[in-house]
């Protein structure tokens, strides 16, 4: 392998990667109380494309994997956690984000012109910025991704976790979320894997043991406000976590 292969391998597979994952959750089909379903994949690419193509190349040592899209957040950006004022004035990834077929009218996407915040986004990557001197020294070794892709909305406009889906409906998107999990698993090389959130954690546990990758995996506490230990104190929990599990 020459030297300029071995410095485009980890975005290539990445790229190619979530590409194949949004061809294969296009094809399951969902049902009520499921009415929405978005892929930001697709409709945000530009943005998602620009994201990945920031990872190190050589190899990414820490992970971070969350469960799946926000509305607020990378429903709006493309980017993971990706609350729109830290993507554009953090990350610097600013772009056109198109509007997904059949959007629902009470969540409609305006891409960088969002005036909503997502809250565990705005946490997340707002904890990087004050433990990394700049974005790209967080690039250096660390990238975040998610499980699932899709955002899934009932007919009020409510969100629904992929963890509230049909047996059936979980058990399809898995297999397509697992297998990318693998590959990016394999392709990063890294040697933390960090959950989000206790969904993320098992989601690695069972990506680690079928691609044989072996990687030190953490769970770390998951911003969300809805829960009320992420109300007190997130980010002094989570600096605690990281550092007890050598992560930071």
């Amino acid at each position: 392998m020459t030297a300029s292969t071995k410095a485009t391998s980890v975005q290539k597979r990445l790229l190619k990667a979530a590409q194949r994952l949004a061809d294969q959750v296009d094809l399951i089909s969902f049902c009520d109380p499921v009415t929405h379903v978005y892929n930001p994949l697709r409709y945000a690419w530009r943005a998602h494309r620009a994201y990945l193509e920031r990872a190190n190349d050589k190899q990414v040592s820490v992970l971070y994997l969350g469960m799946n899209p926000g509305p607020w957040g990378m429903a709006q950006t493309g980017v993971p956690f990706g609350e729109v004022a830290v993507v554009r004035d953090w990350l610097g990834i600013s772009t056109k984000v198109d509007s997904p077929p059949d959007e629902h009218p009470k969540r409609r996407i305006e891409g960088f012109d969002c005036s909503r915040s997502e809250v565990s986004g705005r946490r997340l990557w707002g904890l990087f910025a004050k433990r990394y001197k700049n974005v790209d020294t967080f690039f250096c070794d660390s990238l975040v991704l998610n499980y699932c892709p899709l955002v899934f909305m009932e007919s009020t406009g409510r969100n629904r976790t992929p963890d509230k889906l049909s047996k059936a409906e979980r058990t399809a998107l898995e297999l397509a979320c697992d297998e990318h999990l693998a590959e990016a698993l394999v392709a990063t090389r890294c040697d933390f894997a960090v959950g989000v959130g206790a969904y993320a954690e098992a989601a690695l546990a069972k990506a680690s043991a079928q691609s044989k990758h072996d990687c030190k995996i953490v769970r770390i506490l998951h911003p969300s406000p809805a829960s009320p230990a992420a109300n007190r104190d997130w980010e002094g929990t989570v600096t605690s976590q990281l550092l007890e599990a050598g992560v930071w």
